[in-house]
């Protein structure tokens, strides 16, 4: 089978010379592609790279592909970027892995994604979304218990989530509001800050006919230094082999596992996410997990939680690779003839 890779390199893609430094913290190296190329390989298919965005379109017009591996956050700063380059091969008609554009656009809007899933039964912490920087200046913070987590309301990769992003007043939570409209030009949001172990659900595979489900794969992140508040930013992300130790399988009592992995599918089915994902949540100190965002199109590098996990499994990257290649061909009977 001849398979199109679709991407973004961070190379490709012109950062704006005033934007913050997290601006191309989502797109991937040419080392992760190649990896991908050499699993699709090992797997007996044929690899074709893509790219993204113009030369995306470019290549899928010019290359006769079967199916098409995709792993591109798309261009510009919408929110519905990265149901691009998916709703392209929707239109093509050409087969692809991952999440479709629905779940992909409604799953970067992350106060939208928290009401759909708080109607579905999964618990979230409580928010606010400030539409205009002058919103913060007027919300009614009753009933609001600081401290509170401030953060754009349509980013993923962790951008605009720094040390800096728990405040402790109504008037630092309308100083940072504030602040991120100037960074990032797009709303943002408070939400009640859970001060309890973080944890990352990987997930791969899909629903089956049988009821079958996929993988459910707790991470907890542990501090190696706590002096306070722990909050997974990006620059601990940038420093993770220094700043955290990953512990897979959570070591929780098994009824917040339990708990936990429940929330977690009912997340995946209820936005419709397929063949791979993963979902951020904190654990309270009565052992609640609270839901804080969802990516349905996780990283895939050496540097991923996914991978961190695909390790801890005692898989390779090649595994991993070919466990989301096969999740989604099995959507696809007919190809796989």
């Amino acid at each position: 089978m001849k398979i199109g890779l679709a991407y973004d390199l961070k190379q490709a893609i012109a950062a704006p010379v005033a934007g913050p430094d997290d601006t191309l913290e989502e797109y991937d190296s040419a080392e992760t592609v190649d990896l991908l190329a050499a699993a699709i390989r090992s797997a007996g298919h044929s690899a074709v790279k893509l790219g993204g965005g113009r030369e995306f379109l470019e290549n899928v017009l010019n290359t006769s592909v079967d199916f098409v591996f995709n792993i591109s956050e798309g261009r510009g700063a919408y929110r519905s970027r990265e149901s691009q380059v998916p709703a392209v091969l929707e239109m093509l008609g050409i087969p692809y892995s991952g999440a479709d554009p629905q779940t992909l656009a409604i799953a970067l809007d992350k106060p939208l994604t928290k009401r759909i899933l708080q109607t579905a039964g999964v618990t979230t912490p409580k928010w606010h979304v400030f539409r205009t920087p002058d919103d913060a200046k007027n919300v009614d913070w009753a009933g609001f218990r600081f401290p509170v987590f401030v953060k754009p309301a349509f980013e993923g990769s962790s951008k605009g989530i720094r040390v800096t992003s728990m405040v402790a007043t109504p008037e630092q939570a309308e100083e940072q509001v504030s602040a991120l409209f100037e960074s990032y030009g797009q709303p943002v949001m408070a939400e009640e800050f859970i001060d309890g172990d973080e944890v990352t659900c990987g997930i791969i595979g899909n629903l089956g006919e049988t009821g079958a489900e996929p993988l459910v794969l707790p991470l907890r992140v542990l501090p190696r230094q706590k002096t306070g508040p722990f909050i997974y930013s990006v620059e601990v992300k940038r420093n993770y082999k220094q700043m955290v130790d990953y512990e897979y399988p959570a070591r929780l009592p098994q009824p917040v596992l339990e708990c936990l992995k429940e929330q977690a599918l009912l997340v995946y089915k209820t936005l419709g996410c397929r063949d791979f994902s993963r979902a951020d949540f904190r654990i309270s100190a009565d052992g609640t997990p609270h839901f804080l965002e969802v990516n349905p199109l996780p990283g895939l590098s050496l540097d991923s939680d996914l991978f961190i996990i695909a390790t801890a499994m005692g898989w390779g990257h090649e595994r991993l690779i070919r466990s989301v290649l096969d999740a989604a061909l099995s959507r696809y009977p007919q190809l796989c003839g």
